[in-house]
């Protein structure tokens, strides 16, 4: 693979020595695996508004290899989602207030955001992470009905992957995450800077001046959520528990589309589901990271992967580039990135021992 297809000439050491470590997460493709061990994800959003933001989501999860997404959304945006494809499972559990959808109903059920929440709930032991924010929407209902669902996510201690609308929630009771380590941010810079502002962090780094560095924020923000992880978008992705930061230096596209973030929020989804595999040892995995250290990694290799994709969409598309342009590159992105783990495993198993 030449340097021009892969990106791999735009790598610092650091960013190697990290992908070096993402790799070790990643799961080999074997035939004693059964579905559902490589990651089952779940994405609530989708109103009736905006069904794209799911589907990009849940797309970029299932193309990047777990083995089951979820998409969890009103039933006006299910019917609309399931035409986009039927590698999806749709199900129309959430609701929102009756003035701002046909499918909603005056039953009282229907309106209490704690049945709501509960059938929602319900799925949770079927899936390893849970996407909340994608085509959320500021509905009341729709929000009520998430804050149910993230605090019982945090006592079954599923991953939550918190983006877009959803982060209102959080802007408005950090609470709601704070101490939570298996909590992502993915903000992008208007969200960043209402939660930073919500948390008082701006001033914090007043206070610093001009010796804060690039990182300054995302830390103060992460170590003031308790080590909940946050990713700072840019030039560079900063991501940071509030004790280590992990600089994302690969190069991107130049286009900023609506739709984009969804391919990250996916992809540290799919990553995050590896990770449950790699701690669960259902293969034999190499090295001893720590769970804190895994959630770093998973939060790194979904940021690298949506980065890469964007360059090559770029460079296919230009100034046309869309959100669904990302998605056609994952698996792309992905072998330029990791390469073929499959075949290195496969390799390793054939060498002989040495006793």
């Amino acid at each position: 693979m030449s340097k021009e297809t892969s990106g791999a000439e735009k790598m610092s050491p650091a960013t190697k020595d990290v992908i070096a470590k993402v790799k070790q997460i990643v799961p080999p493709m074997l035939e004693r695996f059964h579905k559902g061990q490589l990651g089952r994800v779940g994405v609530i959003g989708g109103s009736e508004d905006y069904t794209g933001a799911p589907y990009f989501s849940a797309m970029a999860s299932a193309r990047l290899g777990c083995d089951m997404s979820h998409v969890i959304c009103t039933p006006k945006a299910a019917l609309t989602i399931k035409t986009y494809s039927p590698n999806l499972m749709v199900h129309p559990l959430m609701r929102s207030m009756p003035s701002a959808s046909a499918f909603s109903t005056t039953d009282k059920d229907e309106q209490d955001p704690d049945k709501v929440a509960a059938g929602v709930i319900e799925m949770l032991p079927r899936l390893h992470v849970l996407v909340i924010g994608p085509g959320l929407g500021r509905d009341e209902l729709m929000q009520s009905i998430c804050k149910r669902v993230i605090q019982a996510a945090r006592k079954q201690e599923t991953p939550l992957v918190i983006d877009a609308d959803a982060l209102a929630l959080v802007s408005a009771d950090p609470d709601l995450v704070k101490g939570y380590s298996q909590a992502v941010l993915t903000p992008n810079v208007v969200e960043f800077g209402r939660l930073t502002h919500a948390l008082g962090i701006d001033e914090q780094i007043a206070k610093i001046g001009e010796d804060a560095g690039e990182s300054a924020k995302v830390e103060a923000l992460a170590k003031a959520l308790g080590g909940v992880t946050v990713v700072q978008k840019g030039a560079k992705d900063l991501i940071s528990n509030g004790e280590k930061t992990l600089t994302v230096d690969l190069k991107g596209g130049l286009k900023r589309s609506g739709g984009q973030g969804d391919t990250l929020t996916g992809s540290i989804a799919t990553f995050l589901g590896w990770r449950k595999a790699y701690h669960d040892k259902i293969w034999d995995t190499k090295g001893d990271f720590k769970p804190e250290e895994t959630i770093a990694l998973a939060v790194f290799g979904g940021a690298s992967i949506t980065r890469e994709c964007s360059r090559l969409a770029f460079a296919k598309r230009g100034r046309s580039l869309q959100a669904s342009d990302l998605t056609e590159e994952v698996h792309t992105a992905f072998m330029n990135i990791y390469g073929d783990v499959d075949a290195e495993v496969l390799e390793a198993a054939q060498e002989p021992s040495h006793l």
